[in-house]
């Protein structure tokens, strides 16, 4: 089993906007009310509410 550390995550969250990717939420979510995300092993859902908001759970 590997067991070298995971270079760090870039942290963009203080960054200016420029340099923050942006995406479409449409263009992400391709007209489905729900899609998978998998991120470090873990499966998240990634779901638009009736009141048209995104929510993300595990």
């Amino acid at each position: 089993m590997n067991s070298q550390p995971k270079p760090p995550a870039q942290n963009l969250a203080n960054a200016p906007d420029a340099q923050r990717p942006r995406i479409d939420s449409g263009t992400l979510m391709r007209g489905a009310p729900t899609v998978e995300i998998e991120h470090a092993g873990q499966r998240y859902l990634l779901r638009v509410t009736r009141e048209n908001k995104l929510i993300l759970t595990k």
